[in-house]
Formats: structure tokens, sequence, C-alpha cells
């Protein structure tokens, strides 16, 4: 859903009844920047899944100093969360900077892939979060002398977002001689799944 800026918000919210709109919830659109509706619908998707934007607005209130994706992304939802009005527009226009900033695909005005773009912003947020996690265990080593901590304590920790998003998937290869099976597990982020042709959002559900 992209809301443009003629949007009439109150007549909207008239229109699709009071009852429509629980409590505390707030419904914006994104401003458009040039074919950047890829983006808007991800970050749309993702500020109505509660687990994923509690979990950004709790990094808001951390207060972070240095600016990342992440950050732009908590202010954005902060400011959709924080709106005296329950629906209307706001314009990404400090994540899309940042997003632009750090990486040359979507440095354009030319339409993207939402799903690589959904890849892309899903990582990027775990590296942030596993690498500050990093730090900071490296800073309490330095503050407790101990550097000879085993390699294996080192390995990167699951994040929210793996905790959110991620799954196991399981590849199975059987033998046809000896009917042996081995297997393999794959984590992912997302899994994609074959639609029919003709095929309603609820009969996919």
């Amino acid at each position: 859903m992209n809301c443009f800026q003629g949007t009439n918000a109150s007549a909207l919210e008239k229109d699709i009844g009071p009852e429509q709109f629980p409590i505390n919830e707030h419904y914006f659109g994104l401003v458009n920047f040039g074919n950047t509706c890829y983006c808007n619908s991800v970050l749309q998707a993702l500020y109505f899944c509660r687990p994923f934007r509690e979990n950004v607005l709790a990094y808001k209130a951390q207060q972070k100093k240095k600016e990342n994706l992440l950050t732009c992304l908590a202010d954005l939802f902060h400011s959709i969360a924080t709106q005296k009005k329950k629906v209307g527009v706001i314009p990404p226009k400090k994540f899309i900077s940042r997003l632009r900033k750090e990486n040359d695909l979507f440095d354009n005005y030319m339409q993207q892939d939402a799903h690589e773009f959904l890849n892309y912003l899903l990582n990027t947020i775990a590296d942030i979060l596993q690498e500050e996690k990093k730090q900071e265990k490296q800073n309490g080593k330095l503050k407790n002398g101990n550097m000879n901590e085993p390699a294996e304590n080192n390995k990167p920790e699951l994040t929210w977002v793996h905790e959110i998003f991620q799954g196991t998937l399981t590849n199975e290869t059987r033998c046809l001689n000896c009917e042996t099976v081995s297997s393999k597990d794959e984590d992912f982020l997302d899994l994609s799944v074959d639609v029919e042709q003709n095929t309603s959002i609820t009969h996919c559900l």
C-alpha cells in the first residue's frame, strides 16, 4: 500500500470505520521517491510484523550514536508509532538516503526487486546486531583482562532477526542402489513457495 500526500486521512478512517483501527495502531503510507515502492511495500509489511517492530523500537530506545541502516529504520518506525493521527503518509527520506549510500544497487531511480531488498535488509540488520554484540564482548574482555577466551565462543550469536525469520531446511538424498539416506540442514531467512495461477490470497494462506 503506497499512500500519497493527497490522501485524506480523516475521510479514509471515516469510510473504513473506527472499529477497523485497533487502539494504538497506525496506518501510514510511505512517499515514493522515484520507484521506491519495492522498498515501501517491504517496510510496511515489516512494520506490521509485531515482533520485528517491537525489537526495532527497542533498538531505538538504546539511543545508538552511530548512524546505520538500522538506526534509520528505527527512526522511521518510531515516527510512525508516535503519530497523533491513525492514518496518513510519511516520507522515509532518511532511510532511503542511507540505503542508497550503503548499497549501489539501490542508488538509482530504477524499480528493484522487493524480495532482494528484503534479504539485504534482514541480513544487514543481523550483521549490525552481531557486530555490536561482538564489540560489547571485546570491551568486556578488556575490562576483565580475559583475552584468551576459546575460539568457539567467538562465533556470531543469533539475533532477534534470526529468532523471528530463520528456519531450517533439511535436504535428504537417497541412494537408488543401497537406499542409504543422507541429509543436510541449511538455515534460511526466507522460503520460496510456488503459487498457482488464478489463486486468491485466502487460498494461499
